[in-house]
């Protein structure tokens, strides 16, 4: 027989969750968080054109910089957020921030890249009128046409860091035990 989830209570990934005390704890979530298994196997299979930064980079070498950047950043909001309110408390509410925070970063630097690359149409265009085509052909490919794409390797990438910042740097918090007889439930 197969459970049944009625309420949220019953969800997996409910169960309270405090930091990991071991030094390399962190370190390890953020390397493995940053290390999205689609990204390193595909550049594995089929290694980038140019290694070095410029306007010919992969764009799987830019996705893992910055992954490289934003896991250990969502560690360290997750830390402070866990100091001034104790949330989030479980495994759950750990992977839903990341993913939450990821789709937004994803969403704004997909919009960010697509203003660059129209302003930058815009100043190679030879007229007012190819300027204008320009940016209406550069925002459609990469605003509309781009930005729901993004989102989703953002989400995706974010579920990843997510489970293993959850799995790696967290623990089940030990059960507290009623000594006064206070947390009962009178319900």
């Amino acid at each position: 027989m197969s459970a049944r989830f009625e309420t949220a209570a019953s969800l997996p990934g409910q169960q309270p969750v405090a930091p990991r005390r071991s030094g390399g704890a962190l370190p390890l979530a953020a390397l493995a968080g940053a290390a999205w298994p689609p990204l390193i196997l595909t550049l594995a299979v089929w290694p980038p054109n140019h290694w070095l930064p410029g306007t010919e980079t992969d764009w799987r070498l830019l996705v893992l910089v910055v992954g490289l950047i934003a896991v250990p950043a969502g560690l360290w909001r997750i830390g402070r957020e866990r100091e001034q309110t104790g949330r989030p408390g479980t495994r759950l509410g750990v992977v839903w921030r990341f993913m939450f925070y990821g789709g937004l970063l994803a969403a704004a630097l997909q919009t960010l890249m697509a203003l660059i690359v129209t302003l930058l149409a815009m100043i190679q265009s030879g007229s007012l009128v190819q300027a204008l085509g320009a940016a209406e052909t550069t925002l459609l490919i990469y605003g509309v046409g781009g930005l729901p794409i993004a989102i989703i390797v953002g989400v995706s990438y974010a579920l990843w860091a997510g489970l293993c910042a959850a799995f790696i740097a967290f623990v089940p918090r030990p059960p507290v035990k009623d000594r006064l007889g206070l947390m009962r439930d009178e319900a």
